[in-house]
């Protein structure tokens, strides 16, 4: 056992490194601003952590994303339950997510810019229209896929429409609401980033588009970076509460 996860560990880590090393004698042989080595980079991300501009760039977009996904994420569960407890509430209401689901979160940008203005808002609101659509059509699915022997066996025994929900629909439907949950929460990155780059001065994406004026790719390449460590973050940890609830006997 201890061997086949040392050679899984290994499997994972020489594409990394491998990668890693041609960057750097890429880099090296170039010698050009325009592709730095991976060791220039990593000098420059030191650098920004000193200076306090990575950290106050990645805090700004964090805030935004912890604020519009936890409440797109809770709409979302909100609506998605509803929908899937109650079928007048889902046949009012699936037509309109099946409209506007298909639309791209940032497809919404123009008419948010022109309705919100330039402000904090603005990316909040896209992170909220990010997470809230995928958030409840998976709640919806998972609580459809609730066989129905089991509600009628819990209701044979007495038990109340709300214990139904929380003990017997919800940690059913759970697998499909973590599914939508962990997509998401990746995503939701891609999304305040763009938002930053078009619209908002601070944060990490408008430290990439600054960065571009300035020719400064080393940074590109730290921002970047950072990105990529915030999705993996987010959908691991995601995972994580996934495994943690429904992996015994999912």
């Amino acid at each position: 056992m201890k061997q086949k996860l040392k050679i899984k560990h290994v499997l994972y880590l020489v594409p990394i490194g491998l990668f890693l090393a041609i960057w750097e004698i890429a880099g090296q042989v170039a010698q050009t601003p325009l592709f730095p080595s991976f060791s220039k980079v990593v000098v420059e991300f030191g650098s920004l952590l000193s200076n306090g501009i990575l950290l106050k760039s990645l805090g700004a977009s964090f805030g935004r994303v912890l604020i519009g996904y936890i409440l797109g994420s809770l709409a979302g569960l909100t609506v998605g339950i509803l929908m899937g407890v109650n079928k007048v509430v889902e046949h009012s209401l699936r037509p309109l997510i099946s409209i506007l689901f298909p639309i791209p979160t940032l497809g919404w940008l123009p008419l948010l810019m022109l309705w919100i203005g330039i402000n904090e808002a603005l990316p909040v609101v896209l992170i909220f229209i990010c997470a809230f659509f995928p958030v409840a059509y998976n709640t919806l699915t998972g609580i459809k896929e609730v066989k129905g022997e089991y509600i009628k066996a819990a209701r044979t025994l007495g038990a109340s429409s709300w214990y139904i929900l929380w003990h017997v629909i919800l940690p059913m439907a759970s697998p499909n609401i973590f599914t939508g949950l962990r997509l998401e929460a990746g995503m939701v990155w891609r999304t305040v980033i763009a938002a930053e780059m078009f619209a908002i001065p601070t944060g990490i994406g408008a430290l990439l588009m600054n960065s571009e004026s300035l020719i400064r790719v080393d940074v590109i390449m730290v921002c970047l970076v950072v990105l990529s460590l915030m999705c993996t973050f987010f959908e691991r940890m995601f995972l994580w509460l996934e495994n943690r609830t429904t992996g015994a006997w999912r």
